[in-house]
């Protein structure tokens, strides 16, 4: 296949930051590895997914201000146009927010799901090289460079139960090790990005964890979306390939910031990040005037759903956004359903017979 100029030079620049994240993973010096090695997946990802949205001529640019678009918005279009996974998405927003806590503030990763992490990167950055410009990963590094450890990839849920013990003995009093056991926390309350939607780590978040802990709760009580988690290996030695999925787990409630359950269950989430589409975007997208999407969106009762619609409040003004969720399911609907018959029973009604009788009581003012 032909690849476009841009989509060329951006695929050079990931495999150039993935050789960068392999040298680093096999470098002889633990100092700033991990930062390193984050920052530069992380980085490959980004320039990956733009490269494969620019190959299938998608806009990888913010026509509002007329700068390249963010990671989180990369993997929301690639989940649109690239026929990326919610479990390959989940993937890229971990190694995203396992990035961030290293880069801006501080992380403590365990060398198990750091590899783990790595190693799954590189498969799926295979999948999609594979996917989008019908290329492997081998034709582009040898296998010299590949993530390498002397210890086979372990079962994700068993260093995750590994990790939350030594935290536990780092919170035991007496111990004063709260510092370093704050910044593990923060290390797995990133990995629920697998699961969501790549909600940043708060101090609150750490807080309330390390509150838990010290009562001491069970890490399915403190960690329950985590419990979803399972990896999957495949092949070994060099070929090894690793994906990180979810399975169905426990049902999820929602609660208010004051009730009394496990931390895990209060983790505070952007919602800007969360309902970014607009309702002009939507009728958009969906090729619909506003007033047709309107009617659309009330027959599949969207604005009623928490998971689709949220109304942000700024002082006197209200302004209602929607999710991925609502933006697919309404560009599904619009090929399935009759839109005269939505419009006529859920459109805005017209009224042409009140118009008329103020017209006739103007018309008879003095």
């Amino acid at each position: 296949m032909r690849t476009r100029r841009e989509a060329g030079l951006l695929k050079a620049r990931a495999l150039a930051s993935l050789r960068s994240a392999a040298t680093a993973f096999n470098g002889m010096h633990d100092d700033g590895r991990t930062c390193q090695v984050l920052r530069d997946l992380q980085h490959a990802f980004e320039m990956l997914l733009k490269a494969a949205l620019v190959q299938r001529r998608v806009s990888v640019f913010d026509k509002k201000v007329g700068i390249a678009i963010g990671f989180e918005k990369c993997v929301n279009l690639a989940c649109e146009h690239l026929q990326l996974t919610a479990d390959q998405a989940g993937t890229l927003r971990a190694i995203d927010a396992l990035r961030d806590d290293e880069q801006h503030w501080m992380g403590a990763l365990p060398e198990g799901l750091l590899y783990l992490h790595v190693r799954a990167g590189f498969t799926l950055f295979d999948d999609i090289l594979q996917r989008v410009f019908q290329e492997r990963l081998s034709s582009h590094l040898p296998h010299r460079v590949l993530p390498i450890s002397s210890e086979p990839p372990r079962d994700i849920q068993l260093l995750i139960d590994e990790e939350y013990n030594q935290i536990a003995q780092l919170l035991t009093p007496g111990r004063r090790r709260t510092a370093e056991a704050l910044i593990r926390i923060r290390s797995l309350l990133a990995m629920e990005s697998h699961l969501g939607d790549g909600a940043r780590v708060s101090a609150k978040d750490v807080d309330q964890v390390q509150q838990q802990i010290r009562k001491g709760k069970a890490r399915d009580e403190v960690f329950p979306e985590l419990e979803k988690l399972q990896s999957d290996v495949a092949g070994d030695g060099l070929m090894v390939s690793v994906r990180i999925s979810k399975t169905e787990g426990m049902p999820v409630r929602l609660v208010s910031g004051d009730e009394d359950v496990p931390a895990a269950a209060l983790r505070e989430v952007d919602r800007q990040q969360r309902f970014h589409w607009s309702v002009a975007q939507l009728a958009e997208r969906c090729n619909l005037s506003q007033p047709r999407c309107l009617a659309l969106r009330r027959y599949l009762k969207i604005d009623d759903d928490p998971t689709m619609a949220y109304e942000f409040v700024f002082g006197a003004q209200r302004h209602r956004r929607y999710s991925d969720k609502a933006d697919k399911l309404l560009r599904q609907s619009t090929a399935e359903v009759d839109m005269d018959k939505i419009w006529d029973e859920y459109g805005p009604k017209r009224s042409s017979k009140r118009r008329l009788s103020a017209r006739e009581l103007r018309q008879r003012s003095p």
